[in-house]
């Protein structure tokens, strides 16, 4: 099965120049631990509710840091015609629970979340996705 068959198409996302405060907000709103960080249809990182604590409060940055300033650069995504299983592996991998979805001019498309996998693909792309987010340690990412 392909990703873009199992993704969420409607993403809400925040630019570089837009606050920590602002994406926060969105995240409180959405209930969402993660937003795309778009410059026009481009993705050029996340920003997690994570980003915001520990690269943001305790290394002493406010509300209105820039989202550029606090968001992951180094982005894991996937691609419109990857395979569920692929893309399961490479959130295992990379320890997320989401992965922005792109095109192959980088533009976002989508997101998929372990819950999509769950929901929408085999069974065992959702638990393998999950078997490595659930292991300790490693770099946060995104």
């Amino acid at each position: 099965m392909k990703i873009s068959e199992v993704m969420t198409r409607e993403v809400q996302t925040v630019r570089p120049d837009q606050t920590a405060q602002e994406a926060a907000s969105f995240m409180l709103r959405a209930d969402a631990g993660a937003i795309p960080v778009t410059d026009g249809d481009r993705l050029v990182g996340m920003i997690t509710d994570r980003d915001i604590a520990v690269r943001g409060v305790a290394e002493g940055h406010g509300p209105q840091t820039p989202v550029r300033d606090l968001m992951t650069n180094d982005i894991v995504a996937a691609r419109l015609d990857d395979d569920t299983d692929d893309v399961a592996a490479r959130m295992s991998e990379a320890q997320v629970r989401r992965l922005p979805v792109i095109d192959d001019e980088e533009k976002l498309c989508g997101i998929v979340s372990i819950g999509d996998l769950s929901q929408k693909a085999d069974e065992s792309a959702a638990e393998q996705a999950l078997e490595g987010v659930s292991e300790p340690g490693g770099q946060h990412q995104q």
